[in-house]
C-alpha cells in the first residue's frame, strides 16, 4: 500500500507563490508517475500538473502552464508543485495522485488513472 501525504497549502495573496508538498510512503517512489489535481467548490476535480516515473516528462494543464512546475526528489520520497503568480481562480483543495500502471516516460491526465491519492491541502488566493 502507498501513502501519501500533502502539505504546503494556505492562505496567499494574489500574486503570491506556494510550494506544496507530497510525500509519498510505502512503496518504492521511483514506480510511480505522480500527479496534481485540484477540485474548487462545487467543481469537479481537474488535472493540475504531472511528472512521469523517470522525472524526464512533465505535463501542465493550460490553466496553469507557465505558473506552476512539478518536481520530484527521489531522496526524499517526495513531489512538489511550485506555484506562481497565483490568482484566485486557483483556490482549491489540492491533491497528489500516483499512478503505478504506467511506463518509465509516461504519464496520464485522467484522474482515474491514478491509484492511490493523499487527503488534500486547502490552498486559498485572496483578491
Amino acid at each position: 500500500q502507498v501513502q501519501l501525504v500533502e502539505s504546503g497549502g494556505g492562505l496567499v495573496q494574489t500574486g503570491g507563490s506556494l510550494r506544496l508538498s507530497c510525500a509519498v510512503s510505502g512503496r518504492t517512489f521511483s514506480n510511480y508517475a505522480m500527479g496534481w489535481f485540484r477540485q474548487a467548490p462545487g467543481k469537479e476535480r481537474e488535472f493540475v500538473a504531472a511528472v512521469s516515473r523517470s522525472g524526464r516528462t512533465t505535463r501542465y494543464a493550460d490553466s496553469v502552464k507557465g505558473r506552476v512546475t512539478i518536481s520530484r526528489d527521489y531522496a526524499k520520497n517526495t513531489v512538489y508543485l511550485q506555484m506562481n503568480s497565483l490568482k484566485p481562480e486557483d483556490t482549491a483543495v489540492y491533491y497528489c495522485a500516483a499512478d503505478s500502471l504506467i511506463s518509465e516516460n509516461s504519464l496520464n491526465t485522467l484522474e482515474t488513472r491514478y491509484e492511490y491519492w493523499g487527503q488534500g491541502t486547502q490552498v486559498t488566493v485572496s483578491s
